[in-house]
């Protein structure tokens, strides 16, 4: 049970293509988002469906990965981890952001493509 320390699984659709960063020579950053969906029934017997985004980061190799197979649309399984941080904005003003950086990723939608 030690590595539930901090661990996110989630299944989602992806919000937009990968944005691929090189940093520090060879190293590539993936930044991309995933929509999760849960419908349910309200009292009054009305249907909702509650959508979150989660901002996701993937590294190295998972990163080359993402910008290869990722595309808009497509449907994907992760499992990562908590990162809160923070930085200041053009205007001096403090920001937070929470993402999940990504270490394993599952493509689930039927066909893949690979992107040129």
């Amino acid at each position: 049970m030690k590595n539930l320390n901090n661990k996110v699984q989630l299944i989602g659709n992806l919000g937009a293509n990968p944005e691929i960063k090189e940093l520090n020579g060879n190293k590539r950053m993936a930044k991309f988002s995933i929509a999760t969906s849960e419908t349910y029934q309200k009292v009054s017997g009305e249907k909702v469906t509650d959508t979150q985004w989660h901002n996701l980061v993937a590294w190295g190799k998972t990163a080359e990965i993402a910008e290869k197979f990722l595309v808009k649309g497509k449907r994907i399984a992760i499992e990562g981890k908590l990162l809160n941080r923070s930085y200041e904005d053009k205007n001096g003003i403090k920001r937070y952001v929470t993402e999940i950086v990504v270490n394993e990723m599952l493509m689930l939608s039927k066909k893949q493509q690979v992107k040129n």
